[in-house]
């Protein structure tokens, strides 16, 4: 029994990367287009969407594990926002972004507090009264810090989206406009 070829022309030269590495190139380039089209194509209106994604980042800065892509859909209905957005808007906070972002806030609500605490205090200390004193001062802090970053956050993201989604579907009213003009 003969073995498959490889090539299909004996004279054809091999690819230059290995075909898995090729495979797995264009599944990445292949995944990023379908997000791309899949983002373009959502329904609602650009400022629904913008205010799913507002939403959805607000919720991200919020160390509420398990809890923020709930917090973000809630907030995108409440506020008549695209709610698959504001899922997606919560990866703001992922695990690369977790320990600078949660120690942004704790820092920035500090600063507005008013307060002298660090954040490896309540890790040192030594009794139940202590760490529950420094612990109410750590999370005020920490909630402080990501409402204020929150709300700026997702003021930035609902205006980034808002530009995005408009020249997104531009670009694509060009194209299918080209496209049409080509076929007559």
């Amino acid at each position: 029994m003969r073995s498959p070829r490889l090539f299909s022309n004996p004279v054809d030269e091999p690819p230059t990367l290995p075909w898995r590495s090729r495979r797995k190139q264009r599944g990445w380039r292949r995944q990023l287009r379908y997000l791309y089209y899949r983002f373009i194509r959502l329904r609602g209106s650009s400022e629904a969407i913008a205010r799913g994604l507002a939403a959805g980042v607000f919720a991200g800065c919020f160390p509420l594990f398990g809890l923020q892509t709930l917090m973000g859909i809630a907030l995108a209905a409440i506020f008549r926002g695209n709610k698959l957005v504001a899922a997606a808007g919560t990866w703001i906070s992922n695990p690369f972004t977790y320990v600078p972002l949660y120690a942004f806030n704790f820092h920035i609500g500090r600063q507005i507090l008013g307060l002298e605490l660090e954040i490896t205090e309540g890790l040192s200390l030594n009794s139940w009264d202590a760490f529950m004193d420094t612990s109410g001062d750590f999370m005020a802090s920490l909630f402080v810090g990501s409402l204020t970053l929150g709300a700026i956050a997702s003021l930035c993201s609902y205006g980034i989206g808002l530009w995005l989604v408009r020249h997104l579907r531009r670009l694509r009213q060009v194209r299918l406009r080209r496209r049409h003009h080509h076929h007559r």
